[in-house]
């Protein structure tokens, strides 16, 4: 599958892609914890239609935690964290929240709770998207959201973004 917006494309794993070289340049091991898709859309079945950041962004952010947890304790890790919390497009109280339910499952697991915004972190995160040319788009990445977008993209006069399979 690929993503395009407008003559130009980028496949619909180019951000995680560019983590991947991100931490390659930095020397940082990556590991890819995916959650399982077609999960998602049964524990969202109903939930198509509810507004971003709501309950379906709750359940997305649960599922991701539930893995990342569980590969922390699976591999020693004490403490665990995202960035998630720093984009616009998500609510990072919910964020923190569903980090921290899924740190409380096993014993001594501890997720560090911060906000990435305060202290200068969301210009921070802007320079480094520049500097290191991360793909930027304009949703927080799930089917229902995409959808919202280019409903609004289309009431916009602007093009939509595309998929291509």
């Amino acid at each position: 599958m690929r993503l395009a917006l407008g003559k130009s494309w980028k496949p619909c794993w180019s951000r995680k892609e560019e983590i991947k070289r991100f931490a390659e340049k930095y020397n940082v091991p990556f590991v890819d914890a995916d959650y399982d898709m077609e999960k998602w859309f049964e524990r969202t079945e109903g939930m198509e239609f509810d507004r971003e950041r709501g309950r379906r962004c709750t359940v997305c952010f649960d599922m991701r935690f539930e893995r990342t947890a569980l590969y922390a304790y699976e591999n020693g890790f004490k403490v665990f964290t995202s960035s998630m919390g720093i984009s616009r497009w998500k609510n990072f109280i919910k964020v923190n929240d569903s980090g921290i339910r899924a740190a409380q499952r096993y014993p001594s697991l501890i997720y560090w709770a911060y906000n990435w915004r305060k202290k200068g972190g969301s210009q921070r995160m802007i320079e480094i998207a520049k500097r290191e040319r991360f793909y930027q788009q304009e949703y927080c990445g799930c089917a229902h959201s995409l959808r919202d977008t280019n409903q609004r993209r289309k009431e916009q006069g602007r093009e939509m973004v595309k998929f291509f399979f």
